[in-house]
C-alpha cells in the first residue's frame, strides 16, 4: 500500500501543478471574459429560471430543477464538510479565498458545460437522453479530436469510484464511528442497501430522491452554519482579514497549525474547491443533458448555480465557521475540523449536525456520482452494461467505508485532474460555440431555443 501511496502522490503533484491550475483558472477565466462576465451578470436570471424550470418545458427525462438537484446531489458531499476543512488545514485561511476565485470564473465553466451537452446530446438504444464531454467532443469536435471522448470516460468511469463513491462513503463511516461508535462496515452496509434502493430505478428515481434530500438539508445546514456564525460574530471582521491577507502572504504556525506557504493557499483552495463544486470537471453536464428544457442556454443558466450555491454559499459558510471559532489551529483535519467547529459553538449539538449532514450529503453524492459512471461506461459498452454497473456500484460502497482515508483522498484528488484535462480542452475548442448560442438567445430575448 505504501508503495502504491508513493506512486499516485507522485502523479498527484504532476497533475496538480502549476499547468493543471493554469487550465483550471484560465479556462474558466477566458470563458467568464468571453461571455462578457454574463453568468454573474445574469445569475438573478438563473435563479429565476430554475423556479419556472421545477416541471420541465422540453424534451428529456427530469426536470431543470432536478437535473440541478442531481447535479448538486453530486458536487454538495464531503467536499463541503471535510474537503473545505482540509483545504483551511493544508493551506491556511487563505485557500478559502482561492476557493472563491475557483467558483466564480467556474460559474462560466460550468454553464458552457451544460450548453454543450445539451447541443450535442443524443439517444440511447433505450430513448433516454445521454450526454456530457465525452459527446460533445464526439459531435462537436469531429474526428480529429474524437480520442478524448474515451479519454474523458475512462478517467470518468474509474474517478466515479473515488470522488463519488468510496470517498463518500468513508467519509460517512468515519464520522458515524467518531460521533455515535458504528462500525464502519455496518454503516457501508446501509448505505450500500439505501443506494441499490434508488439508483437501480434509473435517472428519474435518483432525480426524484434529490429533488427532496438536497434542497431540505442544504437548507439546514445553511442554517445551522449561520447560527454558528452569529455566535461567533465578534470574529467575523478578523476571519474575513485573515482569508484575503493569507491568500498572498504565507500562514505563519499558531497553536496546532503547522503553517503554510501561498502556494500551499492557492493550490489546495483550487484542489478542493474544484473536488466540492466539479466545475471543469465535466460530470455536472452528463446530468443536465437528460433535463427537460427549451434550450441549450437556459440549461446553462440553471447550471451554473449549482457552482455558486456550492462554493460561494455553502463551503463559505463551512470555512468561516472553521476559521471564526479559531478552530483551524487546533491541529484537527477533515470533517473532524468542522465538527470541533460547530461543537465549540453549539456545545452538545454541533457535531451530531455535522454527522447528520454529511451523512446526507455523501449519501446524494453516491447516487448522483452513480449515473455520472454508469454514462461513462455505457459511452463504451452501450445500455447492456447498466445493470452490472449500478449492482458493482452497490458493492463498492461498503468496501470504501472501510478503507485507508488517506490514501482514497489522494486517489480522488489526483483522478479529479485527470478527468479534468479532456473536458478543459474541449470547453476551450468549443467555445465559440458557446459564445454564438449565448449572442443569439440574449439577442431574441429568449425566444429562440431549441434543443
Amino acid at each position: 500500500m505504501e508503495t502504491l501511496s508513493g506512486f499516485v502522490g507522485q502523479i498527484n503533484s504532476i497533475v496538480w501543478g502549476p499547468l493543471m491550475l493554469v487550465l483550471i483558472l484560465g479556462v474558466g477565466f477566458f470563458l467568464q471574459v468571453g461571455l462578457k462576465f454574463m453568468p454573474i451578470i445574469r445569475l438573478g436570471m438563473g435563479f429565476s429560471l430554475l423556479w419556472k424550470g421545477r416541471e420541465g418545458s422540453g424534451e428529456g427525462q427530469i426536470s431543470p430543477f432536478n437535473a440541478l438537484m442531481t447535479s448538486l446531489s453530486a458536487t454538495i458531499g464531503t467536499g463541503n464538510i471535510a474537503g473545505v476543512a482540509t483545504a483551511v488545514f493544508l493551506g491556511g485561511p487563505g485557500a478559502l479565498f482561492w476557493m472563491w476565485m475557483t467558483a466564480l470564473v467556474g460559474m462560466a465553466t460550468k454553464y458552457a458545460e451544460a450548453v454543450l451537452a445539451v447541443k450535442y446530446r443524443e439517444r440511447d438504444a433505450l430513448g433516454n437522453y445521454v450526454g456530457g464531454p465525452m459527446y460533445y467532443i464526439k459531435n462537436g469536435l469531429g474526428r480529429r479530436w474524437y480520442w478524448l471522448a474515451p479519454l474523458f470516460a475512462g478517467f470518468g468511469a474509474i474517478a466515479g469510484f473515488g470522488i463519488g463513491n468510496t470517498v463518500q462513503a468513508n467519509s460517512v463511516a468515519d464520522v458515524m464511528d467518531t460521533t455515535f461508535g458504528l462500525p464502519p462496515l455496518l454503516t457501508g452496509l446501509i448505505l450500500m442497501t439505501l443506494t441499490g434502493a434508488v439508483i437501480l430505478g434509473g435517472i428519474t428515481r435518483i432525480a426524484s430522491v434529490a429533488g427532496k434530500l438536497v434542497p431540505l438539508m442544504a437548507v439546514l445546514y445553511i442554517l445551522a452554519g449561520l447560527i454558528v456564525l452569529l455566535l461567533n460574530i465578534g470574529s467575523l471582521g478578523t476571519a474575513f482579514g485573515l482569508v484575503f491577507t493569507h491568500a498572498f502572504t504565507p500562514t505563519a504556525a499558531e497553536g496546532g497549525f503547522a503553517g503554510a506557504a501561498v502556494w500551499a493557499a492557492i493550490r489546495f483552495g483550487v484542489a478542493r474547491g474544484v473536488f466540492s463544486n466539479e466545475a471543469g470537471l465535466g460530470s455536472a453536464p452528463i446530468a443536465h443533458a437528460a433535463a427537460e428544457t427549451r434550450g441549450p442556454v437556459t440549461q446553462g443558466l440553471v447550471a451554473m448555480l449549482g457552482t455558486f450555491i456550492d462554493t460561494i454559499i455553502v463551503c463559505t459558510i463551512t470555512g468561516l465557521a472553521i476559521i471564526a471559532s479559531g478552530a483551524w489551529t487546533s491541529g484537527e483535519s477533515g470533517a473532524g475540523l468542522t465538527s470541533l467547529a460547530f461543537e465549540q459553538t453549539l456545545p452538545g449539538l454541533g457535531n451530531y449536525i455535522i454527522a447528520a449532514a454529511l451523512s446526507v450529503f455523501a449519501f446524494t453524492t453516491i447516487l448522483g456520482w452513480s449515473f455520472y459512471g454508469e454514462k461513462c461506461v455505457e459511452f463504451f459498452f452501450g445500455v447492456k452494461s447498466l445493470l452490472p454497473f449500478r449492482l458493482l456500484w452497490c458493492i463498492a460502497v461498503p468496501l470504501g467505508a472501510m478503507a485507508d482515508l488517506g490514501f482514497v483522498w489522494l486517489l480522488a484528488d489526483t483522478l479529479n485532474a485527470l478527468m479534468a484535462v479532456p473536458n478543459l480542452i474541449a470547453l476551450a475548442l468549443l467555445s465559440p460555440v458557446v459564445f454564438r448560442l449565448t449572442r443569439a438567445y440574449f439577442a431574441s430575448g429568449g425566444e429562440t431555443e431549441s434543443a
